[in-house]
């Protein structure tokens, strides 16, 4: 299963949807797409509003300066991750603490 755990100053995925086997795997095709689109876009406003990390089954994402722009882009990262909970349940959880 997919973990996402929502914190106010960092968002962690880890683990794998265990959907289906390795290269066919939808939802962790999914999660990537959303969350390296996402990455992707922040950086191209401003570098320097967070630091990332990358290790199989794991990127953490670390929120340095939490303004609009990145704000908005984060949380449509989550409502998107949110939304694959629903025809996924068994392999993506989204928590917030």
């Amino acid at each position: 299963m997919i973990r996402v755990k929502v914190k106010p100053k960092s968002i962690v995925i880890s683990g794998h949807a265990d959907y289906d086997e390795l290269g066919k795997d939808i939802v962790c095709s999914s999660v990537s797409s959303i969350v390296t689109t996402t990455v992707n876009a922040i950086l191209v406003f401003d570098k320097h509003t967070i630091k990332y990390a990358v290790k199989e089954g794991l990127v953490k994402i670390d929120i340095i300066k939490k303004d609009e722009t990145t704000k908005k882009l984060l949380d449509n990262m989550v409502s998107l991750l949110i939304e694959l909970t629903h025809d996924y349940p068994k392999n993506i959880k989204v928590e917030r603490e």
